[in-house]
């Protein structure tokens, strides 16, 4: 069996999720997709999956042999490209990385209009609360909402966020006065684990350098940011999240912010591709596409 192509069958079953859905993706036989995974397991002399009968998970050998297959299967893509002549054509399919929120509420209808704009190029969208490494997991752009790390990536500066606290004005109409953090402990808190499950850290008060970091205890916690906007909304307390995911309700009072002074400093956002793979065709286009329109998104969302 050829070894390239047993490498695209296991990829196909990683991003499917199981060996029938590889199956079904590269339209072999069940059979034949566990030769081939079977065949790259012969050959390196470790298992690279754990099998079950519903799903797969991949070995620690198969974490590392999964990222090495990728970045071989982009390159081969890439030789085959640059020897067709095709490099000046979007072509292929594009894999795109961003937050739940972002990609959901921001980059799908981008998306949705670039696809109608270049038919011959499709879109894996992964969207994540985790950190992506590009290269390790075949990726060709991220969204990324942070402080970005020296690194090989390439960056295009799409602006920037502001964490705020919000809440409803029912509520701060029936609640003490917030005026700085220390007042936090008289209020309802509605928290996510991304911002702090037990506390909120502000910028240092003046003449020191330490920053504050006010605890409380949570009246929610929630791992979704659009249930603590809701309950926001709905009165039960502050929350804090990122301006972006409240400009809607802050522009139709249904939210106000508060301690806007001790607000951290903003944090940028980004798209962000590795080196190298802005001179792949889709890349560029989608980049170019995508940059300008991302900007005058966020222009939009900062209440």
């Amino acid at each position: 069996m050829d070894r390239i192509d047993a490498m695209k069958v296991f990829i196909a079953a990683l991003d499917e999720g199981s060996l029938a859905g590889a199956s079904r993706k590269t339209g072999r036989s069940p059979a034949a997709v566990s030769r081939a995974v079977a065949f790259l397991e012969a050959h390196v002399g470790v298992p690279l999956l754990h099998r079950t009968t519903r799903s797969i998970k991949l070995s620690e050998a198969g974490e590392r042999y999964a990222a090495a297959c990728r970045r071989v299967l982009a390159e081969l893509e890439e030789a085959d490209r640059q020897a067709a002549g095709e490099r000046s054509v979007p072509r292929g399919t594009l894999t795109i990385t961003a937050t739940v929120f972002a990609g959901v509420e921001l980059l799908r209808p981008i998306v949705d209009a670039f696809i109608d704009e270049h038919p011959t190029v499709n879109v894996r969208m992964h969207l994540l609360e985790r950190a992506v490494n590009l290269i390790d997991e075949g990726m060709d752009l991220a969204l990324r909402i942070t402080h970005l790390a020296d690194s090989n990536l390439i960056a295009h500066r799409i602006g920037e966020v502001r964490r705020v606290m919000v809440a409803s004005p029912r509520y701060l109409a029936t609640h003490p006065r917030i005026d700085e953090p220390q007042d936090l402990a008289k209020h309802k808190i509605v928290t996510t684990a991304h911002m702090g499950i037990d506390s909120w850290s502000f910028p240092p008060p003046p003449g020191s350098t330490i920053a504050r970091a006010i605890a409380f205890t949570p009246r929610l916690v929630v791992n979704n940011v659009r249930a603590a906007v809701a309950s926001a909304v709905d009165g039960y307390g502050l929350t804090r999240v990122l301006s972006y995911h409240v400009a809607q309700q802050v522009q139709s009072d249904e939210l106000r912010i508060v301690l806007a002074d001790f607000e951290p400093d903003p944090i940028p956002v980004s798209l962000v591709s590795p080196q190298g793979r802005l001179a792949v065709p889709k890349v560029r286009a989608f980049v170019d596409f995508a940059v300008p329109r991302l900007r005058a998104a966020f222009a939009r969302l900062t209440p």
